[in-house]
């Protein structure tokens, strides 16, 4: 439904009551966008400025891409939300499995090469992206939507277990290269290896990486079985409530330190790889997810006409994602009509890359229904 053919009637209805599809996730999706791409414009620009002497404000620590508060929490965003998203997209043909309905397994078997497809689309471009984008999260999205293809017909108890087990094992190689390195031993095998080598692609993938599966794919685990709840009474206030308990309890712990190893243990900064960031993150995806979620069904009168253009344009975020990349490269580097000169070059940039996004992407997914990426992408995928 456009935003110009709503009734009277119809600005009174709920949004998500006028919609089959779901749109907390695509309206999460949207917002997300904006914290990846003023982090990613802010720490580029930073890297881009070479500048040592950045002031040490409130703000700037704040909006720090690297160190700061908010720091890879819209990634973690998007990862739960593509959680959501692979439930959303496999539950009929896993509802048809449970049930015993015939041609069910085949059905299941086709859902997981078509993960497994998605998969290496999403890999291969994110390798391309990387000449450009070093550390672009596609890639990391491309594995794990190949784990995927594993994941969705388990029981919701063994996927917690392999997402608690995906954040204690990034943890551990975190606290053994630690202790490796404190007894005089070398890990540049693990962590530096030859750049031309397939332990360097395995090693990054895994653990070295900007988004490495340990303990990355304890986001993606969380989303799939958020997806699971989405039909429960009240999911919006539990989920919210699991969020914010993960993030008093990471806060709290994260306080108890005082030594090297504590100070490592114990970390909420996001390159540690700690239990205590995962928990951290998690909580503030959790409550993100459930209180974007709960304006959005909610949204009515103007708001509804706003959550409306959100939720087209985030059906629209892989296009999108990739259109601020190149954007970039393209204002920054090739014509250099930005340059970097701080948080405000970088938050302007990016709000204003936003806001045109989102009203672009809106009349286009209205007008042609997917982006030119999404239509790739499910050709190639399925």
């Amino acid at each position: 439904m456009s935003i110009a053919g709503r009734s009277a009637t119809d600005e009174a209805v709920p949004l998500s009551e006028s919609n089959d599809r779901l749109c907390g996730p695509d309206v999460v999706r949207a917002v997300a966008l904006i914290g990846v791409v003023v982090m990613n414009y802010h720490g580029y620009l930073m890297l881009r400025s070479l500048r040592t002497d950045v002031i040490d404000s409130a703000l700037n620590r704040f909006f720090d891409p690297f160190e700061g508060p908010l720091s890879t929490r819209f990634a973690s965003t998007f990862v739960l939300t593509a959680g959501v998203g692979i439930t959303l997209m496999t539950r009929r043909v896993e509802a048809d499995r449970v049930d015993g309905v015939a041609g069910a397994a085949k059905a299941v078997t086709e859902m997981r090469w078509r993960l497994v497809r998605r998969g290496l689309a999403l890999y291969v471009l994110g390798q391309l992206l990387d000449v450009i984008w070093p550390g672009t999260i596609i890639i990391y999205y491309g594995a794990m939507f190949a784990i995927a293809s594993l994941l969705f017909t388990l029981a919701t108890r063994w996927i917690i277990m392999i997402g608690i087990a995906a954040a204690l094992a990034g943890w551990w190689v975190s606290l053994w290269s630690f202790w490796q390195v404190e007894d005089g031993a070398s890990v540049a095998w693990l962590r530096s290896p030859a750049s031309d080598s397939i332990r360097r692609y395995v090693f990054d993938l895994t653990v070295n990486g900007t988004h490495p599966l340990l303990p990355w794919l304890a986001f993606l685990c969380a989303g799939i079985v958020l997806g699971r709840t989405l039909e429960a009474p009240d999911w919006q206030l539990w989920c919210g409530g699991i969020g914010l308990v993960l993030f008093g309890v990471a806060t709290i712990v994260s306080t108890m330190t005082g030594t090297a190893f504590t100070d490592l243990a114990l970390s909420r900064h996001p390159f540690d790889r700690g239990v205590v960031y995962v928990a951290s993150a998690l909580g503030t995806s959790l409550i993100a997810f459930a209180g974007i979620s709960w304006l959005a069904d909610r949204a009515i009168g103007p708001a509804a006409a706003v959550v409306e253009v959100l939720r087209e344009a985030g059906q629209m975020t892989l296009t999108l994602y990739i259109a601020h990349i190149l954007l970039f490269n393209l204002f920054v580097d090739w014509i250099g009509w930005v340059e970097p000169a701080g948080l405000g070059t970088a938050l302007t940039f990016a709000f204003g890359f936003w806001v045109i996004a989102m009203v672009l992407g809106a009349w286009w997914h209205r007008r042609y229904a997917r982006g030119p990426a999404e239509w790739a992408y499910r050709a190639i995928g399925g």
